[in-house]
């Protein structure tokens, strides 16, 4: 599913429509591994079982290989209500759908939520709205399999959550250097697979993969398994952060249905997060002469 972009350049103002997503997606020139741009993509929306609403947004980072990171500012801003509303500062390669979403009211109407990309001298602005073409209805149940997202908790006795929204944990702390550990539940209902298991949800595989979401800049973050299955419901592994700041973590649960990607139908996969604050390490004690 693709949206409106508007592309502010120096000299040009150009309007991406959303006939094809296709088109949105592809890059009007070869793929390259680095210097190229990274644009905002509004997914679509859903409502909470409060009456509120998601509006769910992707990025397309057009190289290969290079990773962007764009600070929350003027460069990297959501409005209303922002600039930090959720979205991230650190860009992987390619498409990535629904990496997360903003909730408004349920009186929000005709409203939109726009975030804006600023690379180089370049503007990309994609604004998100509650327009009935572009709801979100396959977390309920995709059409002919019923299939639902997986679920998330960081408490085994914790409350869910699924979809773009997803979760988020309770806040960690850590020193540079230092392995934190990463713990989690994931369930789900077993239906894209067709394998259900005997209690409807425990059981039944689920691919974990971790990123850095936002972060300072050059604050890189390792994972002792980026990628990981959740067979009996927990998982866990650990990060070490290079720097100190401040971090949010994301973790994207597939099901059975593809694990490689989140695809757009936004049936199959769900996002958790959870904020680490991470502190310089302590000096070694120095043992008088």
């Amino acid at each position: 599913m693709g949206g409106w972009a508007v592309r502010v350049g120096p000299a040009a103002l150009l309007l991406v429509l959303p006939t094809l997503a296709a088109a949105q997606q592809a890059p009007l020139a070869p793929p390259r591994e680095a210097g190229q741009s990274v644009t905002p993509v509004f997914e679509g929306w859903y409502q909470n079982a409060d009456g509120s609403f998601s509006i769910s947004f992707g990025y397309f980072n057009r190289n290969t290989k290079e990773i962007l990171d764009i600070p929350i500012g003027p460069a990297n801003h959501i409005s209303p209500g922002g600039p930090n509303r959720g979205q991230p500062t650190h860009f992987h390669p390619r498409r990535h759908w629904g990496v997360f979403a903003v909730t408004v009211p349920r009186d929000f109407g005709s409203r939109r939520v726009v975030w804006t990309l600023v690379i180089g001298r370049d503007s990309f602005a994609i604004p998100g709205n509650l327009k009935r073409g572009w709801e979100i209805d396959a977390l309920a149940g995709e059409a002919g399999s019923g299939n639902t997202p997986p679920v998330l908790r960081f408490d085994s006795a914790g409350t869910g959550g699924s979809g773009p929204l997803g979760v988020m944990g309770p806040p960690l702390a850590t020193t540079v250097g230092a392995a934190l550990p990463l713990v989690l539940w994931a369930s789900d209902d077993g239906k894209a697979s067709g394998s259900v298991a005997s209690d409807g949800r425990q059981g039944v595989p689920v691919t974990l993969t971790w990123f850095l979401h936002q972060g300072p800049a050059g604050g890189a973050v390792s994972f002792g398994d980026s990628v990981l299955r959740a067979g009996s419901g927990r998982a866990s592994t650990t990060a070490r952060f290079a720097a100190p700041g401040e971090y949010l973590l994301r973790v994207r649960a597939n099901d059975a249905s593809g694990v490689s990607g989140a695809g757009h139908a936004q049936c199959c996969w769900s996002n958790g997060f959870v904020r680490v604050t991470v502190r310089p390490s302590p000096k070694p004690a120095v043992t008088p002469p």
